[in-house]
């Protein structure tokens, strides 16, 4: 099977500073309230490098080159779908959900960790879930990493690049022109994400799914990629997610993460400021898949 190559690529770069808390801006999150008291830390796990979690999968991933169909060609009907679905995407230039778009291209943590705390009703963080941010991390990995053997096969070229078009996040576009577009890391995250997190929490599968695949479309909404690359980076997930299944340190942190959960409920702490991301996702991409 295919691995990732040794050269780290963009967004292996973005997943390895993801995970080490000292890449991002500010301090980790503090807990809302008072952590319940089965929000104990994690022992060791082996690491990428000091100081980083590294995935569950080490290099027994799932091969997204022999999982995908090449992507569309210029001038097929798909490639023009994915033109009619950039003009639209562009359209929500200047909403709250751009704004949203922007803040979801930051795979940063304590940042990122945050991301499905309103569809689950409760904060997410290393202070208040410390497995559960742990699976986060490591899922991360997986997922993303994943993408890489299609990424740089094909090597496409991203839509900012195609139409000579800024993104949401200008101080990425040097690196993301010399990544290859399909299929969409960030969308195989937050695919596996949500499939990861609606098992924890199955009462809340509409609102996590909702989440995880608006984080997805988001990036046609950041102009940093095509619809095709979106659709084919939820099939990576999928995948990542089922091989997942069949580790044991995984499925020991899914356990302890949904423990988290519970814990977390019953002491009454919701997920705070979610009015806001609620009426960012009320504009959808017209006409996208």
């Amino acid at each position: 099977m295919r691995t990732p190559s040794r050269r780290l690529a963009p967004f292996s770069v973005v997943l390895v500073c993801s995970v080490l808390s000292a890449c991002a801006t500010g301090p980790l999150e503090s807990p809302a309230a008072a952590v319940p008291p089965t929000a104990a830390a994690p022992s060791p796990v082996p690491e990428i490098r000091p100081g980083v979690p590294a995935g569950y999968l080490g290099r027994a991933l799932p091969d997204s080159l022999l999982l995908l169909p090449p992507p569309p060609g210029k001038g097929s009907a798909a490639f023009a779908r994915d033109q009619a679905m950039h003009a639209a995407a562009r359209k929500l230039q200047g909403t709250p959900r751009f704004a949203l778009a922007t803040r979801d291209a930051d795979l940063g943590f304590p940042h990122v960790a945050s991301t499905f705390s309103c569809a689950l009703g409760i904060p997410i963080s290393q202070a208040d879930t410390p497995r559960l941010y742990l699976l986060l991390q490591r899922s991360m990995v997986d997922a993303g990493l994943a993408t890489y053997a299609a990424k740089e096969h094909y090597q496409r070229t991203r839509p900012f690049v195609f139409y000579k078009e800024a993104t949401c996040a200008p101080g990425d576009e040097a690196a993301l022109r010399k990544d290859g577009s399909y299929p969409s890391g960030h969308t195989a995250v937050s695919w596996a994400w949500a499939l990861i997190l609606t098992e924890l929490s199955p009462d809340q599968t509409d609102a996590i799914l909702a989440r995880g695949r608006a984080f997805g479309e988001n990036r046609l909404i950041c102009n940093a990629h095509w619809q095709s690359d979106i659709l084919q980076g939820r099939a990576v997930g999928s995948g990542a997610v089922a091989k997942l299944h069949a580790n044991a340190d995984f499925l020991a942190d899914m356990k302890a993460a949904r423990a988290e959960i519970d814990a977390m409920r019953g002491a009454g702490i919701p997920a705070s400021d979610c009015e806001a991301e609620t009426a960012a996702l009320k504009p959808r991409i017209s006409g996208v898949e």
